[in-house]
């Protein structure tokens, strides 16, 4: 059995050979790393040559064929990054315990908030730059699925999106929740009948919108008796198409109040099609900037349980 002689914990040495490894398989052979590495060629080799030795592992190919990894060297290569970025993080936490925070900060939010919410973040934004006014403050709107990937790969440090569904690797502070309705516009067919008149199979044969993404199960207990013939995953655009008059769909009223004041849209059945939409704070279990984050979920926490 080969044991490797890499002793245990890695030596500074052991780094230095490892970060000579990357810059050849990320410039793709020993002549292209010449330069970025500043040594020769053959030097580059030797360094190589010891690493595997010290590894008792084969990392790569190297001749006529041109240069290329093994399977070990390929999974070398990943555990390395993985080291290295777990190197910078901590290079990163260290760097600002008792510092001012300073750097992006980027909250991320999946849906457009109602005048009322819009009000509170801002207020928000107010104690965050004023708490910390060397931050570099990045707001901007994004898909679920964007938002997730975004905190789990530290390019963002939270994210208000709907909670239907736990991602592995997130943590999830409720933040409000708002009833949702079944409405429909003016122009529509529906929305001169009384409530009493509209039957469920008046409702599943007209056309309505998916919200195009995962909802609470009683939201999906009524969706699935709908004729999903559209999606729309923002509300603002869902709103648009609701007011064709072509189709039906789910609202919070929050968002609507100024066209039903004016007559433009109505609820259908309020006191039976509706769902509740519940908003969360989601953020990395255990993220890169961990006062930054911390701050927020603070920040977010005071204002909108207010």
């Amino acid at each position: 059995m080969k044991v490797s002689i890499i002793p245990k914990p890695i030596t500074e040495y052991d780094l230095r050979l490892l970060r000579i490894f990357v810059s050849v398989v990320e410039h793709g052979g020993f002549a292209a790393a010449e330069s970025a590495l500043g040594i020769t060629r053959s030097t580059i080799s030797v360094h190589m040559s010891n690493l595997e030795t010290r590894m008792k592992l084969k990392l790569c190919l190297r001749g006529r064929g041109g240069f290329a990894l093994t399977e070990d060297g390929q999974s070398v290569y990943r555990a390395v990054i993985e080291l290295f970025d777990s190197l910078n993080d901590f290079s990163l936490l260290v760097s600002t315990l008792g510092k001012e925070l300073s750097g992006e900060l980027v909250i991320l939010c999946a849906d457009k908030l109602d005048n009322a919410n819009q009000a509170l973040l801002a207020k928000t934004i107010q104690l965050i730059h004023d708490h910390s006014p060397n931050l570099h403050i990045v707001l901007d709107s994004d898909s679920v699925q964007n938002i997730e990937r975004d905190l789990l790969n530290n390019k963002a440090h939270i994210g208000l999106i709907p909670q239907y569904k736990k991602i592995e690797g997130l943590a999830y502070q409720p933040l409000f929740n708002e009833p949702i309705y079944l409405c429909c516009a003016k122009e529509h067919v529906l929305f001169n009948q009384l409530d009493s008149e509209i039957t469920a199979e008046t409702l599943a044969n007209t056309p309505a919108i998916h919200p195009g993404i995962d909802i609470s199960s009683d939201g999906l207990k009524q969706l699935n008796k709908l004729n999903l013939a559209a999606k729309s995953y923002q509300f603002d655009t869902r709103k648009i198409m609701i007011l064709s008059g072509r189709y039906i769909g789910y609202m919070p009223q929050s968002h609507i109040q100024e066209e039903l004041n004016q007559g433009l849209l109505r609820l259908i059945k309020p006191g039976e099609l509706t769902y509740t939409f519940n908003l969360s704070l989601a953020s990395k279990k255990y993220p890169r900037e961990v006062k930054k984050v911390t701050l927020l979920q603070e920040v977010f926490h005071n204002v909108f349980q207010q």
